[in-house]
């Protein structure tokens, strides 16, 4: 028992400390790119305010913001802050960062979460139709749709399904998390959940196509194993095939392929939170790099990087309880 409790204790200290090591050259990558970015801070912030700035205003301003020093001090002191639990204030909406990821994330959570579920449902089940039928009419057909999604672009994606089902159907809303012009406690979740529907639908119609083609092969190559296809000889049928010798062998790599795609689905995100003005963490990132915004930047970055993190811990621990044979080796 006490072993397996250290052997725990180190594992977990293990990859808290390469977590901690990715977050700090992440932190590091993003404050090098911000910093060669040709949009100055100090006029962007200027122009939001719509008013004329004398230039000792706009000294102030730039001293206030910190833009004169030098980035290596600027980062350090970003640094600092951080480790002491301040993400600093937007300069674009003039709150705390951390409030408005907090207030962000929610809405992002949600699409992520109803286009992660379904895409993984989809391409998982689409993958075994398509290893069933190998090169038969289903089998070409789905290939072709999945290349064909693969190759289009999530704004142009989003824009069509926008034109079709919302201008042209007008079965869903055109954009935003919620209906214009009721409060937030007074909206429902069919409410939220019908705004949410066009959203999650564009981005996981752009990241199932990898995990059924992933999942297509996976299950040819098993259905070709000499086990399969004694199962066969021995009368097994094709539902039976799949059931007790196809699922259990291919779970595994579509769930790494899968959690793999947080970081591909939080990418899209940004994407499809602008084509439908949805208010998550995209929108708020792809604000802040329009006028240079740098705290938000930071603060989403790590936020976005730590998020991808969480989620290949919780893979990693999921695979010793599909696949008993990990848990065996770990131990």
């Amino acid at each position: 028992m006490n072993h397996t409790i250290a052997r725990l204790f180190r594992s977990f200290l293990s990859y808290g400390l390469k977590i901690i090591s990715l977050l700090l050259a992440v932190s590091i990558i993003a404050f090098a790119l911000i910093c060669a970015s040709p949009i100055d801070p100090v006029q962007q912030y200027i122009l939001g305010l719509g008013t004329a700035v004398s230039p000792e205003r706009r000294a102030a301003i730039a001293e206030y913001w910190g833009v004169n020093q030098p980035p290596v001090t600027r980062y350090f002191h970003w640094l600092n802050n951080l480790l002491h639990g301040d993400l600093g204030e937007s300069a674009l909406y003039r709150r705390p960062v951390a409030q408005i990821i907090g207030e962000r994330f929610a809405n992002s959570l949600a699409l992520m979460v109803c286009a992660w579920a379904l895409a993984g449902l989809l391409g998982f089940s689409l993958g075994c139709v398509m290893g069933m039928y190998r090169d038969r009419w289903p089998d070409r057909i789905l290939k072709k749709i999945c290349y064909l999604l693969s190759s289009v672009p999530t704004f142009w994606l989003g824009l069509l399904l926008l034109l079709v089902f919302s201008v042209t159907l007008g079965w869903f809303p055109v954009g935003f998390s919620s209906p214009i012009g009721v409060l937030a406690e007074n909206v429902t979740f069919w409410q939220r959940l019908h705004h949410l529907i066009l959203p999650a639908l564009t981005l996981s119609l752009m990241s199932f196509s990898s995990i059924a083609l992933h999942t297509r092969q996976k299950l040819i190559d098993v259905l070709n194993s000499e086990y399969v296809l004694f199962a066969r000889a021995r009368g097994e049928s094709p539902a039976s095939v799949l059931r007790r010798h196809g699922i259990r062998n291919i779970l595994l790599p579509a769930l790494t392929l899968q959690f793999a795609s947080f970081a591909e689905l939080f990418g899209g995100s940004v994407l499809a939170e602008n084509v439908f003005s949805y208010p998550g963490l995209g929108s708020a990132v792809a604000a802040a790099g329009l006028n240079s915004d740098v705290p938000l930047l930071l603060g989403v970055t790590i936020f976005s990087a730590l998020f991808v993190c969480v989620g290949n811990l919780i893979a990693n621990l999921l695979y010793g309880v599909i696949d008993p044979q990990i848990r065996e080796v770990n131990s």
